[in-house]
């Protein structure tokens, strides 16, 4: 292909991209959506169609499906990016054509768009006032998303799981500003970033427990456990301090127990630690209840200072943001640089990637196995402390949603439950991804059953396209 060509092409994405965001700022203005949210959105569509055209016409790298001769290869002429691009004699010698190997090389991407597509139109049709200019220009940023996504995964080497993470993200948050009212109002903000919180602190166990290819089943009961446990000990009357270092030492106990028996029955590590899970959860309400008819509940005054910690109106140095927010974020930039640039990060992810190597190296699988429960026992105590702040009551069952929530977040951030692959960055963007969608799902009135039923049609296609990746024993 010519040079003047590719320029062609891109000037031509350049209009294109134009075009469309000044429809939409048009359309935008017309509806009375305020200012802001109009630059945003133009120059949100006018970035994403201008990199999708771009990757779709000047960086690919076409190559015929059929056999092309030696000679014709080397006619072929490099484009000014440095890519090298079949020449037209080549195409014609193969008899395929650009746009036909286009669409070979994406049957399931089409497929896709027109099933979106035809979907789209039934609900039109069948509900009134649904073909509103919202709902089609989120359809559309859908629909590059989902291109966007399967383009990463095709094209896409190094950082693959963040980058379709952030993809997501990016999608999703646009689309819930489009669709549903006060989506970017301070407290929505507020909260989503409160419960991503909660949700990250649970998931840094779970992370660190599937670099080495386990699963941590109990984090919920040790949540629910630690919640009650903590209004329990602040009724009889210990000091506060003394209450919050007990449950978190209890949990980190509870860990280690898991450590420890699942590193001896390895293959059973996942019912092992349910197992422990219902053991603790079923203990604690023993222990609570003596005395009281209220069985998985524990009621009184929570001190203020943990309320202010864990509660939607919490402040920081007169700042109007809930401080376990600063503690998750500090807390995920220390672990995120502690893995890749430690020698226990570094040992850990040695550790998932190939016990025997390891084991050559001297590293102890057993202190680490037995480290990394422990540590998800202590986070998770930590969680269901601060949760309590939060609610002002104990209750057995708030930790209930996050068995399913942690495993979710962790592989929609991309870590391998094989071991040796992701990270808690990465568990970052899925913690995200995941508040987003459950947010703009609580924003259209979906229900807890209907919100499961998309977290699972979010984690089919996910891990389909991660499980595609060699495992990184297979690359070494």
């Amino acid at each position: 292909m010519h040079r003047s060509a590719f320029i062609l092409l891109k000037w031509l994405g350049f209009f294109l991209a134009a075009v469309v965001a000044a429809v939409s700022a048009i359309m935008g203005s017309l509806e009375d959506v305020p200012t802001q949210h109009v630059m945003l959105y133009s120059i949100a569509i006018f970035a994403v169609i201008l990199w999708g055209w771009h990757h779709i016409t000047v960086r690919w790298t076409w190559q015929p499906t059929s056999n092309i001769k030696t000679e014709v290869d080397s006619v072929a002429g490099e484009s000014p990016l440095g890519v090298v691009i079949s020449s037209d004699l080549a195409s014609q010698e193969s008899g395929d054509s650009y746009i036909g190997s286009l669409i070979n090389d994406n049957k399931t991407l089409l497929i896709a768009v027109v099933l979106m597509i035809v979907l789209f139109m039934a609900i039109a049709f069948a509900v009134d006032g649904f073909l509103q200019w919202r709902n089609i220009l989120a359809v559309v940023i859908l629909l590059l998303l989902l291109a966007m996504t399967v383009l990463i995964n095709k094209n896409v080497k190094n950082n693959k799981s963040g980058l379709m993470g952030t993809t997501v993200l990016i999608g999703l948050f646009i689309i819930g500003t489009l669709v549903v009212e006060g989506f970017l109002s301070t407290l929505n903000l507020k909260s989503m970033l409160l419960f991503a919180a909660f949700l990250g602190l649970a998931c840094i166990g779970q992370t660190l427990v599937a670099l080495l290819g386990g699963l941590d089943l109990s984090i919920p009961f040790v949540i629910g456990s630690s919640n009650i446990g903590l209004m329990y000990l602040f009724n009889l009357g210990l000091p506060p301090w003394i209450c919050v270092i007990t449950i978190l030492v209890a949990g980190s106990a509870i860990g280690f127990i898991n450590g420890v028996l699942s590193f001896r029955l390895q293959g059973q590590a996942l019912i092992l630690t349910l197992g422990v899970g219902f053991a603790v959860s079923g203990g604690t309400q023993i222990l609570t209840t003596i005395g009281s008819s209220f069985g998985g509940n524990v009621f009184g005054v929570v001190p203020q200072w943990l309320s202010n910690i864990a509660a939607t109106n919490g402040s920081i140095a007169g700042i109007q943001i809930p401080p376990v927010i600063l503690i998750w974020i500090l807390l995920a930039i220390g672990l995120t640089l502690g893995l890749r640039h430690t020698t226990w990060g570094r040992s850990l992810y040695a550790l998932g990637g190939g016990r025997t190597a390891s084991a050559r190296l001297s590293i102890s699988e057993r202190a680490y196995w037995i480290g990394v429960y422990t540590i998800s026992g202590l986070f998770s105590a930590l969680t269901g402390s601060l949760l309590l702040g939060w609610s002002g009551g104990g209750f057995i069952g708030v930790g209930d949603q996050y068995l399913f929530m942690t495993l979710a977040a962790v592989v929609v951030g991309g870590t391998s439950l094989l071991g040796g692959w992701g990270g808690y960055g990465f568990t970052v963007i899925g913690v995200l991804v995941l508040q987003v969608l459950t947010s703009f799902l609580v924003g259209i009135g979906l229900s807890y059953e209907g919100q499961q039923f998309v977290f699972g049609l979010l984690i089919l296609p996910m891990v389909a396209l991660y499980a595609r990746s060699p495992h990184i024993r297979t690359q070494i």
